[in-house]
């Protein structure tokens, strides 16, 4: 039988069913009314069914790639394991708001702050002028801005944003893993500290952006609304904001080019880069490494679930 036929088969098999469940509960009624019960149901029905295959189809095809893609990076890196989603969509979506708009505000923002040189004037004629330049600007505050309602509102709001928030506050294990780090790099200890999901580098990075964002969105309105604070506010109180505005953006591009992407992209362990930021995967060679503590926990929370299915059956 062909898959044509085995389809034509199941189909007529499920509309005698339906005729038969319909017939048994319209019974009582008029002939004509039963019929356009009848039809109704068995379009629904139908319906609903087409709906559930494509559904089923679209899913089954996604892992297919899904699986496909694992074991072609498998066979290019078999030394990294299993993959592990570390970051979810919304958390990766906040990230590319955030970096985007960061970028855009280093490279609007800079040239205001060093106009003499030639890489400033570069950058200003990039945008076709001061005027445009300052309108770009502008649109990367709005960016950070919305970031930072999003994280605050994704921090209460998920699940998994209370969880992490709480798992980033900074613990004596933290200053305890910082000693034994660098006793590690000057060779006083063998071992690294081990790591749960987030080491205090991962910790001083997300406090730090934090804070800068504070310092940032709060003095960027003021010179924003630079007309309305001195309504309300004296000249002094603008000076404050843009000396704040000024040095707070020097201290996030420095941090961000010498810190964070080296600790992210430029490490030797991970150059030439990750993509964790676009898929939010993690490999099992890595978490072994950076995240033992998580991985462990992991495992265990696996080791039971397994437990528990076995028992169940």
């Amino acid at each position: 039988m062909s898959v044509d036929e085995k389809k034509n088969s199941k189909r007529e098999t499920l509309e005698q069913e339906i005729e038969a469940a319909v017939a048994e509960g319209t019974a009582d009624l008029e002939p004509s009314e039963a019929e356009k019960i009848r039809e109704k149901v068995r379009a629904r029905v139908l319906e609903e069914v087409e709906r559930e295959r494509r559904i089923r189809t679209a899913a089954e095809r996604r892992a297919e790639e899904r699986r496909r893609r694992e074991e072609k990076r498998r066979e290019k890196h078999p030394e990294e394991g299993e993959m592990f989603q570390r970051f979810n969509r919304n958390f990766r979506f906040q990230h590319i708001v955030m970096f985007t708009s960061v970028i855009l505000l280093i490279i609007t923002g800079m040239p205001i702050k060093f106009p003499d040189f030639v890489l400033s004037r570069f950058l200003v004629n990039l945008w076709g002028g001061f005027h445009n330049s300052t309108i770009v600007h502008r649109i990367g505050a709005g960016m950070l801005i919305y970031f930072m309602v999003h994280h605050l509102f994704y921090t209460v709001l998920s699940r998994q944003g209370r969880r992490d928030f709480v798992l980033l506050i900074p613990t004596p294990k933290d200053a305890r893993d910082l000693v034994q780090n660098i006793r590690h790099f000057l060779g006083k200890v063998p071992e690294k500290p081990r790591f749960g999901r987030f080491s205090y580098i991962e910790k001083f990075d997300y406090w730090a952006v934090y804070w800068g964002c504070v310092i940032m969105i709060g003095s960027g309105l003021f010179l924003w609304g630079e007309s309305i604070a001195l309504k309300y506010f004296p000249k002094y109180i603008l000076d404050v904001a843009h000396e704040m505005h000024s040095d707070e953006a020097m201290l996030a591009t420095l941090a961000i080019v010498i810190w964070h992407f080296y600790n992210v992209h430029f490490n030797p362990d991970r150059f030439p880069g990750t993509l964790m930021w676009w898929h939010g995967e993690i490999s099992e060679h890595e978490m072994k490494e950076e995240h033992p503590l998580e991985y462990e926990e992991m495992m265990a929370k696996r080791s039971k679930q397994e437990a528990a299915e076995v028992t169940n059956r």
